[in-house]
């Protein structure tokens, strides 16, 4: 029977992860598997791997023939470092132990290399965030200048208006005044000619002639 190791895909659309199974070869890619070796989400980033290695090994020294993409998987996951590894314990070219030990040693130079590549990805990650900050920064600053720009000429123009309505209400106070003092001048003079013009005198009566007085009469003399 011809197995082949293959991913079966699950979730939604635009959304994917994958179950890595083995199948035999005629049966169609979601049909029925023979067994589950492990997920595979690439949504992550690195894509997350959950293997079963040894249940890998396994089916991979027996003959079972991976896709492109499961192959990459699994010698990423060092499945085929230790087929190779122990290809040259069967021919004699060094022990287990010493397999064992260049796994090991592959196994963390991996390890770092992966913890790198995920330190270089948060520190691009950080850089795009800065500078995407610094970008919206810049924008709402932008923004807010040409908001406070319309707020002052909205606030000039109100003033200006201000201005120009207490110019008016100060130019009518002073046309009211001049008016008014214009009357009071007019009706001034009137006044003063009424007080002033003399009032005609009555004539005054002629002194009444005194009657004559009358001389004393001579008394007469004394007869003898």
């Amino acid at each position: 029977m011809s197995t082949k190791i293959r991913l079966q895909r699950h979730g939604r659309k635009n959304h994917a992860f994958y179950t890595i199974v083995i199948a035999e070869s005629k049966s169609p890619r979601d049909g029925r598997f023979i067994e589950k070796l492990g997920t595979f989400d690439p949504n992550t980033n690195p894509a997350t791997v959950d293997l079963n290695f040894e249940k890998a090994l396994k089916w991979v020294l027996n003959g079972a023939q991976p896709t492109d993409t499961v192959r990459n998987i699994l010698s990423r996951e060092g499945i085929y470092m230790k087929k190779h590894l122990l290809g040259g314990v069967a021919k004699g070219a060094f022990g287990e132990a010493e397999a064992e030990t260049k796994f090991e040693a592959w196994k963390k130079d991996k390890e770092t290399r992966l913890e790198n590549a995920k330190s270089k990805d948060a520190d691009a990650k950080k850089n795009v965030t800065k500078t995407r900050l610094e970008a919206e920064a810049k924008i709402n600053e932008a923004k807010a200048k040409i908001l406070a720009d319309k707020k002052a000429a909205i606030n000039a123009a109100k003033a200006a208006e201000s201005a120009a309505k207490a110019a008016k209400e100060k130019e009518a106070a002073e046309a009211i005044e001049k008016q008014k003092k214009a009357a009071e001048a007019a009706k001034a003079p009137k006044e003063e000619v009424a007080v002033e013009a003399p009032k005609e005198e009555t004539p005054a009566e002629a002194p009444k002639e005194e009657a004559p007085v009358e001389a004393p009469k001579e008394e007469a003399a004394p007869k003898e």
